[in-house]
């Protein structure tokens, strides 16, 4: 068997004399790779965008009254189910409150896993300026204790989030509802609730949490001032949010609380599910098409060596006739797709960098969904390495069988013909 060098400067030649072939087999691992590294950096990065907001503006675990809970009937209970079947049992008219909120909030709050927790009053209500009238809601927090959750001193675009200990009768409104009713910081706004409670409220400060579906909607307020304006007890409360260290733990800490405190305890992945299915779908259909560019260079590299053998039949004859064995020749063409791979990757990992980059950098308008300003992209360098990983792993596959073909070309045939 030759050696190695000698097999690499018999492939280096046979690359450079059909320079032309050489970088059209080339350009296609290049392609591939490029574009394989380009969507799946704007994908992923638009996935953890998805779940960096999903969780800014969410507990990692929640903690509240399920009244939609399946009860038994008093048949079901008294076991007269062969006598007696219960149609269109009416809902029980149970309460929201949470008993004990304030301490169970205490009680989690040591937990070793948990960062922090905050109770809370939530209500649909009506915002009313003039003759706008948007539905929307209004949250009663410990203001404090809720910024230690989603760290809202830094969503704050107007005003601080301390103005609303100083003021009562103060809220902090979403951007996106604030712009629908044409106010601002120091306006005051009328609300109603469900039950027909007027309120006038000032606002004394904006946050936005980048997602429409929040501001658009949302208001802060005391937690005494929510319970005065739904006519509830000061220890009326239905839900304690939780935010861990780790918030991937919120699946297997949820149940802990759950039988602790007898409470329906939901984890954010629970909550949004379908969120997740669709991260997962878009994460399925960006590798799939990535991978199949990357497959589609590597028959393009499979018929461009095919050629090259059919073209260099009598180069591998002679070099047979000299004592090449077909080891040898093997040798030499698998050289070839690797060097077309590894210098076609490379150059594939330089495209898919600038291609990102000038994503990263395309101004973004996300309407009323989104608040951002650019697209967001990945730059993890894992997309790097399986980019280069799959791409000279594919040129080897695609090398290997003309290869083979060519170590077991008869010399004698093809010199006789």
């Amino acid at each position: 068997m030759t050696s190695l060098k000698l097999s690499v400067q018999i492939a280096w030649v046979h690359l450079v004399t059909k320079p032309k072939q050489t970088l059209i087999a080339m350009l296609g691992v290049t392609f591939g790779i490029g574009m394989f590294i380009a969507m799946v950096s704007m994908m992923t990065g638009l996935n953890d965008l998805t779940e960096s907001l999903a969780m800014t503006s969410s507990p990692d675990i929640r903690i509240y009254h399920d009244v939609t809970t399946e009860r038994k009937s008093i048949a079901e209970e008294l076991n007269l189910n062969g006598i007696t079947k219960v149609h269109h049992q009416k809902p029980k008219n149970e309460s929201l409150k949470v008993r004990g909120a304030v301490k169970i909030a205490e009680q989690i709050r040591k937990h070793p896993l948990v960062k922090g927790a905050s109770v809370l009053l939530n209500s649909q209500v009506f915002y009313n300026y003039g003759p706008v009238q948007l539905n929307g809601t209004i949250a009663g927090v410990d203001i404090l204790e809720e910024d230690k959750l989603f760290d809202l001193k830094s969503k704050m675009k107007e005003g601080q989030i301390e103005n609303l200990i100083t003021n009562q009768d103060g809220i902090l409104m979403g951007t996106g509802l604030a712009k629908k009713l044409s106010v601002r910081t120091g306006d005051r706004v009328v609300i109603t609730t469900p039950q027909g409670f007027t309120k006038t409220l000032k606002i004394v400060g904006l946050f936005q949490m980048g997602i429409g579906a929040v501001d658009n909607v949302k208001s802060y307020a005391n937690l005494g001032m929510v319970q005065t304006i739904l006519e509830k007890e000061k220890s009326y409360i239905t839900d304690v949010n939780v935010k861990l260290y780790d918030f991937k733990q919120a699946k297997a800490v949820a149940p802990e609380f759950q039988q602790a405190f007898g409470y329906k305890s939901e984890d954010w992945e629970t909550a949004n599910a379908t969120m997740l299915l669709g991260v997962i779908i878009r994460n399925i259909l960006t590798y799939s098409v990535a991978i199949t560019l990357l497959i589609v260079a590597g028959f393009g590299i499979y018929n461009i060596l095919s050629i090259t053998i059919h073209n260099k039949m009598k180069d591998i004859a002679i070099l047979k006739a000299m004592g090449f064995a077909g080891k040898d020749v093997k040798q030499i063409f698998m050289v070839q797709s690797l060097v077309i791979g590894f210098f076609g990757s490379l150059l594939g990992l330089l495209i898919g960098f600038v291609l990102s980059l000038l994503i990263s950098r395309a101004p973004f308008d996300g309407g009323d969904f989104l608040s951002i300003e650019y697209l967001p992209v990945n730059f993890s360098s894992t997309y790097y390495m399986i980019g280069i990983v799959f791409g000279i792993v594919t040129t080897a596959l695609a090398g290997y069988l003309p290869s083979r073909k060519a170590a077991n070309i008869d010399p004698i045939e093809i010199l006789r013909g």
